[in-house]
């Protein structure tokens, strides 16, 4: 199933962490809003926001925007660094999501998030990256031909419990082919990914290369 603004606000990521009884810990809304605070504090003009999106929040954005477009960070690189052992996978077969990570450029899709919308946007998408603080929101710049602006990216914590390390290529393959959850499969998170940059014109050659993999390993199955 696809992720739904209304998840969002029903809390549902935190019902299914619960459930699940994982030893996460699940940040309070209180906790989220501080969060969310300090981070505008940092370099915030105090009215409109710009969001990074590089991986689900390119093809599923959820959010309420103004305008978008397609731009580089420059420091930080894609990469399947962040086990989810329940939206796309389990305890048992965890799957893999995106994370920006140290090192590289990474090319992704910019959203504008207009004054008005921003206390309700930036809510809801704590609700969706922050829960158990596997991410970091932090500043980047996002250059276009047509501009250069100061934008929120999730990076991945490298601290936090989720995170994979320098896992093998064996076993990032491993998980991408075999690994399912409540919210989908890991495939399916790495195609919807590759179609939803091809949207913008981007080709992420790293991707692909997984894809072929991925698809000859499930093949190898059958």
């Amino acid at each position: 199933m696809t992720l739904t603004r209304i998840d969002l606000e029903s809390s549902r990521l935190q019902a299914m962490i619960l459930q699940a009884g994982l030893k996460l810990q699940i940040l309070t809304q209180a906790h989220l809003q501080q969060s969310i605070d300090e981070t505008l504090q940092q370099c915030s003009n105090g009215s409109d926001v710009w969001i990074f999106a590089y991986g689900s929040l390119i093809w599923n954005p959820i959010i309420k925007y103004s305008e978008r477009c397609v731009g580089t960070v420059h420091g930080w690189h894609r990469r399947f660094c962040l086990w989810t052992p329940i939206g796309r996978g389990t305890p048992d077969n965890p799957g893999l999501v995106l994370g920006l990570d140290c090192s590289g450029s990474c090319r992704g899709v910019a959203y504008h998030i207009a004054a008005t919308d921003v206390a309700t946007e930036l809510q809801l998408l704590w609700r969706r990256e922050m829960l158990t603080g596997a991410y970091i929101p932090s500043w980047v710049k996002v250059e276009s031909p047509e501009q250069v602006v100061d934008a929120i990216a999730f990076v991945v914590n490298q601290q936090h419990s989720l995170y994979t390390g320098n896992l093998s290529l064996e076993r990032t393959i491993e998980s991408l082919a075999t690994a399912s959850g409540q919210l989908g499969s890991s495939t399916d998170y790495l195609l919807q990914t590759i179609d939803g940059l091809a949207s913008f014109g981007i080709k992420d050659e790293t991707l692909l290369f997984l894809r072929d993999y991925v698809i000859a390993r499930q093949q190898s199955r059958d």
